[in-house]
Order: structure tokens, then C-alpha cells, then sequence
């Protein structure tokens, strides 16, 4: 992953939640420096393209949370309990940090850069179940099961920021339900989507 320098990442996160809670792509220099509390110069001085700047963003969220999450397996080697776990990581991230939660509401299916988040490990560990069989879907089925996996994480973030459901809800049932709809029985589905979750990993 591309490191990138303390204040880039403090305007990133600034951009993010701007992002999130006017629903655009485009911001201006002025609104972006005084939310990230810097002066316009600092960010010409940090950003190469402010018209690229959502893009950027986008793919450093997705990069750093993938990296995240692989980071927090440590230990796990089963593809379904990785995967259960990966789904209750993001949506208990939601609940901690709303405006990541509500970037990824808003624009996790609609752009780009953030497929990496949906076609990266998640894709990784569905293969891996297909080929050790504890999945009962056929390899053709694949990208329709990332699918499932994205929609049923994005689906519990929204419930969590609506006030509907608990991240401890949110996050166990759409794991149990994705774990059932790629063909583990029930009850294993349910144990793996309500066991022990291990803490995020911190950001490198």
C-alpha cells in the first residue's frame, strides 16, 4: 500500500466525510481546507489533482480497509468464518466512524475505486470455499455471490445508520443469512456469524 503523508490523510479524511454528507464527487478548495482546519495552500501543496481527489479517496479507502481486515485474520483459516468476520468488521466500523459508514452507503456499489473493497478479499475467500467445498455454489456463481456479499454488508451498515438495528445485530444477521445463501447449514452459519470479533487492525 502507498503510504501517504499525515496531512494528505488528514485532508482525505476531511474530503470523506464531505463526500458522505452532501452525496458529491467535487468539492471546492475552500470548503475542503477549512474541514480539514488548513490553509488552501497546505492543499495544493498535498493534493496533485483536487478533480481527482474523490477517486483518490475512494481507492485509499478501499486499499486500507483490505489491508485492514487480511491483517485481522490472524489465526483464521476457514474462507466462511473469514468471510463472516469481514462483514461484521465493516459494519462495526460503520457504527464507530458514521461518515465512513455513510460513504460507503452512498457510493459503495457506484464507483470504481471501491469495487477493490467487494472483488478483493471477499473474492479471495469465496473462491477458497468453492474449492474446499463449503460452499454449494458453482464457480460461475461467483460474481453473483460478491454481490451478495457486498449488498448484505452495504444493506447492514444502512440499518446501523438509521438507528434500525445494532452493529451486533446488523452485522451477525446479514453474515449468518450470506453464510446460508452460499450453502452452509444453518446452525453453522449462525455460529460463525456470533462468535468472538477480533479488533480491527490498526492503519499502517
Amino acid at each position: 500500500m502507498v503510504a501517504i503523508s499525515s496531512s494528505q490523510r488528514q485532508i482525505y479524511r476531511a474530503a470523506m466525510q464531505l463526500f458522505a454528507e452532501r452525496g458529491v464527487t467535487q468539492l471546492n478548495v475552500t470548503d475542503l481546507a477549512h474541514a480539514a482546519g488548513v490553509a488552501r495552500g497546505t492543499i495544493y501543496n498535498n493534493l496533485s489533482n483536487i478533480e481527482a481527489l474523490f477517486e483518490d479517496v475512494a481507492a485509499d479507502l478501499a486499499i486500507d480497509m483490505n489491508d485492514r481486515v487480511i491483517r485481522s485474520f490472524d489465526g483464521l483459516e476457514d474462507p466462511a468464518e473469514r468471510l463472516a468476520t469481514a462483514m461484521r468488521l465493516y459494519v462495526r466500523r460503520a457504527h464507530e466512524e458514521p461518515h465512513w459508514g455513510r460513504f460507503l452507503t452512498r457510493f459503495g456499489l457506484s464507483v470504481i475505486a471501491l469495487h477493490h473493497l467487494w472483488d478483493g478479499q471477499p473474492m479471495e475467500d469465496l473462491k477458497k470455499g468453492v474449492l474446499l467445498g463449503r460452499y454449494s455454489i458453482q464457480e460461475d456463481q461467483l460474481p453473483s455471490a460478491v454481490s451478495l456479499v457486498a449488498g448484505s454488508t452495504l444493506g447492514a451498515i444502512f440499518l446501523v445508520m438509521e438507528g434500525i438495528k445494532t452493529w451486533r445485530e446488523a452485522g451477525s444477521h446479514a453474515a449468518e443469512l450470506t453464510l446460508t445463501a452460499l450453502g452452509l447449514p444453518r446452525h453453522e452459519a449462525r455460529a460463525l456469524a456470533s462468535c468472538e470479533l477480533p479488533p480491527l487492525a490498526p492503519p499502517e
